[in-house]
């Protein structure tokens, strides 16, 4: 298992391939993500332990996503099963993962308290939305940016570990420290792929809605918020997608 140092170009291009294995398989991907979406609503809805248990079980289920996009490349079906990859490849590893990765969250929103006073910590947990008065405080603002840069280093560790643990057998320890410094290493790929994400999910959907509303002068409101949702549907099987892009430049050559 060695980490291999890409171009930028390559970075700025995986979520061009992230496209093309969606292509590739677009109703066995909207299935997957249906799928997962309805699994972890249910966990979650448990009292006491749901949305812990979901949690736990995120790194390990994102596996399933990576095998979806390895299955499309080969041209193989994409069937539900696939989501249950990493937990069949070691369910301990994975859940190991998931604990460090609720901790790190908790961390992530424990700091972001001392900014604003909990507003921030209790959305993410409780899902109750503050006050407009809340949302648009500095306080508020501050804890937006803090948890941004501090989840960063949380967002690099999980990019590639939990599937270095599945595909590579590498101890959750390994695959976190493999992750990380593969993402450092890297940065200049990821700075590009983040670029083009932010172009694809963020400018150009805003641009075309609000230019659809300028033109109309407000009258087709309805109709443009309601392409918000098959954006989605088409824009987040690409990302998910493009994970594996990254994966296969920079660690596949490895692969089991």
């Amino acid at each position: 298992m060695q980490a291999r140092i890409v171009g930028a170009m390559r970075g700025a291009r995986w979520l061009g391939e992230g496209w093309r294995l969606f292509r590739a398989a677009p109703l066995g991907w909207l299935g997957l993500v249906l799928a997962y979406w309805l699994f972890m609503t249910v966990i979650s809805l448990v009292p006491f332990i749901g949305v812990a248990a979901a949690g736990l079980l995120v790194p390990g289920m994102s596996v399933g996503f990576m095998a979806a996009a390895r299955a499309a490349e080969r041209g193989s079906r994409l069937e539900i099963g696939l989501l249950f990859d990493g937990l069949r490849q070691g369910a301990r590893p994975q859940l190991l993962l998931g604990a460090v990765y609720l901790a790190s969250l908790a961390l992530v929103l424990a700091a972001t308290a001392l900014a604003d006073g909990g507003a921030l910590a209790e959305w993410m947990i409780t899902g109750r939305r503050p006050a407009d008065e809340v949302l648009q405080s500095g306080d508020f603002l501050a804890a937006m940016a803090l948890a941004a840069l501090l989840y960063g280093p949380v967002m690099m560790m999980f990019w590639f570990a939990p599937t270095l643990s599945a595909w590579h057998s590498a101890a959750p320890a390994k695959a976190l420290f493999f992750s990380l410094a593969a993402c450092l290493m890297n940065w200049r790929a990821f700075t590009a792929y983040g670029a083009a994400a932010a172009l694809v999910t963020l400018v150009l959907p805003f641009v075309a809605l609000s230019s659809l509303l300028l033109i109309s002068g407000g009258t087709l409101q309805v109709p443009a918020l309601a392409l918000v949702f098959p954006l989605l549907i088409v824009l987040l099987p690409t990302l998910l997608a493009s994970f594996y892009a990254s994966y296969r430049d920079v660690f596949a050559s490895g692969q089991r």
